[in-house]
């Protein structure tokens, strides 16, 4: 008897041994997931906020692009009447003026290609943070049990 109830004790001590063991490994494995799905959320964060001090800097450039761009056309305006003899281009000589005339090109040539460069960066910062919200979106969509999703939920997960 003593031996036959101490193998059901022991039998039982394990049992609940095993039960705690198992909610002890279910708890550090939620706390595992708790804790990269927080650093997920720092990383994806601090992305968004690389994107945004990008694009306003960006921003910054356009507009001292624009201001460039205009005093330029200023110049260019004023130059073009010297050439027509329409303003009092005084000690300059016409080799001069052309010379002028095809750097103040060149050089609005410069910005423009810059300008495209800068648009180009600024529709790049767009696609990347229209991908990460799509990237957040289907995060939270998979979250979800699929027993609980109905047809229109796994339709937009699928086309996420």
């Amino acid at each position: 008897r003593k031996q036959a109830t101490g193998y059901s004790t022991s039998s039982s001590d394990e049992e609940f041994e095993s039960k705690p063991s198992l909610t002890h490994k279910t708890k550090r494995a939620l706390r595992k997931r708790r804790k990269l799905e927080k650093e997920t959320k720092q990383l994806i964060k601090q992305e968004e906020l690389k994107r945004l001090h990008k694009a306003q800097a960006v921003q910054r450039q356009l507009e001292e692009l624009e201001e460039r761009q205009r005093a330029l056309e200023i110049f260019g305006v004023e130059l073009e009447r010297e050439l027509r003899g329409e303003a009092d281009s005084g000690t300059k000589d016409e080799n001069q003026m052309l010379h002028e005339w095809f750097e103040l090109v060149m050089e609005k040539n410069k910005l423009m290609r810059y300008e495209s460069e800068l648009l180009i960066i600024a529709q790049e910062l767009e696609l990347e943070d229209h991908q990460s919200r799509l990237e957040q979106k289907l995060r939270e969509k998979m979250a979800i049990d699929d027993s609980l999703k109905d047809e229109m939920d796994l339709n937009e997960e699928h086309e996420i």
